[in-house]
Formats: structure tokens, C-alpha cells, sequence
């Protein structure tokens, strides 16, 4: 991908490159949720479903609590989105083994397939723009996100390689 603004050194602090970033996220945004969005109309899903699918999958066993921290959602919302998810087969509920008043939640084999079919193009849409933009600007790329996460999290999401959130891990442990 080629520089937008050769030269620009530290000039990347003006008010022009600030909005240029900022119209890039919207841009980039729209078209990394365009196809997904296409997918879950079809099927009476909105974009609540999808972010709900892809940390359930990512983070299998993750409790409610854990969800709506991560989605910062109102209860009332995710309790509607994750009734239909149950409803419909894509997510499975289970007590907890230490808190029996917890609900872990996982992905179906439907759920993995729906959130598979979903982050495809998108895996697809990051990989092509990583090999475009090479292993320095992948690394400055995350950098800028976690930037743009507030503090709380980015420190929970940078130190995450693994598949189970933190809070999960302990107590199953």
C-alpha cells in the first residue's frame, strides 16, 4: 500500500492528518463490516449477533459478565441478542462449575460455522492488507489500536494470546 502522504515525518499530528485517520476508520470500518452485515440481514441477525458470535467463539466458556464488559452493551440488549442466539442454536449456555449462577457461553457447531462464514472475508480483507503493508506497518498498525482502546482493556487484549479470557482461566483452575 502506498505512503498517502510521503515525507511526512511528524507531521502526522496536524489537524488534516487526524481527520484524514479518522475518515480512514470510517471507511475502513464500513467496508470490513459490509459483507457480514449482508450475511446476518439474511438471517434476522444484526451486528450485536455478530460481535456476540465472534467473542463467544474466541473466548469459549466466557461468562456473561466477561461478554458485557467486553461489548459494553446494556444487560437488557445482550439478554435479547443471546436469548436468540440460544433460541436458534448458534450459542449453548451452561452453569458454571464453581458459581452455579454463572452462564458460560460457547458456540454451537452451527455458532462456529456462522462466526467462520462471517470473519472470513475479514480475515481475508486483513491478511491481504498486512501482506500489502508489511510486517513494520503491522506492527504500527497495533500499536495505533491499542492506542485507540481505552486503558483498561488494551492492556487485558495486549497480554491475551490465548484463547481464554483471564477471568475463565482462574477459575476453572
Amino acid at each position: 500500500m502506498p505512503d498517502l502522504r510521503p515525507g511526512l515525518q511528524h507531521l502526522y499530528l496536524r489537524d488534516e492528518d487526524l481527520r484524514l485517520g479518522i475518515e480512514l476508520l470510517f471507511y475502513a470500518y464500513r467496508d470490513f463490516t459490509a459483507e457480514p452485515d449482508r450475511m446476518l440481514e439474511e438471517i434476522g441477525f444484526g451486528r450485536a449477533h455478530h460481535r456476540a458470535i465472534y467473542f463467544v467463539g474466541r473466548y469459549p466458556g466466557i461468562n456473561v459478565g466477561e461478554l458485557l464488559a467486553i461489548l459494553r452493551i446494556t444487560k437488557q440488549s445482550l439478554s435479547r441478542v443471546l436469548g436468540e442466539l440460544v433460541r436458534k442454536g448458534y450459542i449453548l449456555q451452561r452453569q458454571g462449575t464453581s458459581d452455579r449462577r454463572q452462564r458460560r457461553l460457547e458456540l454451537t457447531e452451527q455458532g462456529a460455522a456462522l462466526e467462520r462464514k462471517l470473519s472470513e472475508n475479514q480475515r481475508r480483507r486483513i491478511a491481504a492488507a498486512y501482506r500489502a503493508a508489511g510486517p513494520a506497518a503491522v506492527e504500527g498498525f497495533r500499536r495505533v489500536m491499542l492506542g485507540l482502546i481505552d486503558e483498561r482493556d488494551r492492556r487485558k487484549v495486549a497480554a491475551e494470546p490465548a484463547k481464554t479470557p483471564p477471568l475463565a482461566a482462574k477459575q476453572r483452575a
